[in-house]
């Protein structure tokens, strides 16, 4: 079953994303992953527009409020990483995102443009002399809220995973 781009979506800053959906025009079965897919220049606005509609297709499928928030900071601090650190604020270069979402697991790959860099280079932020650094948490905060985070195309793509698991504290 093929995926093909179904709506495209410009704001106030011309910005374009991509929806992708069934070719064939029909609702995806119950419990399958739907795929969305955007290309946005490197501009925190761009940024949070899709981070909305992300957000709204994790709701959609149910994810409870532990795992919607874990994945609500992991994202924002995977599209800020690859704005600001990646693609170093310059509009002119990309941030590509694809991202699956079913019932059970939420997946995205975001990309930027820009040199890359070395996971192992990161300064540790719970070290004495990076404690009163005001940032430099965004990668522990990820790898700490996921279920799994990994480094591809020399540190230019990061792909997460989170699992729909219950709640460790449910509310009352």
């Amino acid at each position: 079953m093929g995926l093909a781009a179904s709506s495209f979506h410009d704001d106030s800053s011309n910005q374009r994303s991509r929806a992708a959906s069934n070719s064939n025009g029909r609702k995806p079965k119950p419990g399958a992953a739907k795929t969305l897919k955007f290309t946005i220049p490197s501009e925190y606005e761009a940024g949070r527009d899709v981070q909305k509609q992300i957000l709204d297709e994790v709701k959609r499928n149910g994810f409870n409020a532990q795992n919607e928030f874990a994945i609500k900071l992991a994202l924002e601090e995977g599209l800020i990483n690859a704005i600001k650190h990646g693609n170093r604020l310059d509009a002119a270069k990309k941030v590509h995102i694809e991202v699956k979402v079913s019932p059970a697991k939420f997946e995205i790959s975001i990309e930027d443009e820009g040199p890359g860099f070395v996971r192992t280079a990161v300064p540790d932020p719970t070290l004495d002399e990076n404690l009163d650094k005001c940032s430099g948490r965004g990668i522990l905060l990820m790898e700490s809220y996921m279920s799994s985070v990994k480094y591809s195309n020399k540190g230019r793509r990061v792909t997460m995973t989170k699992k729909n698991e219950p709640d460790v504290h449910p509310r009352k």
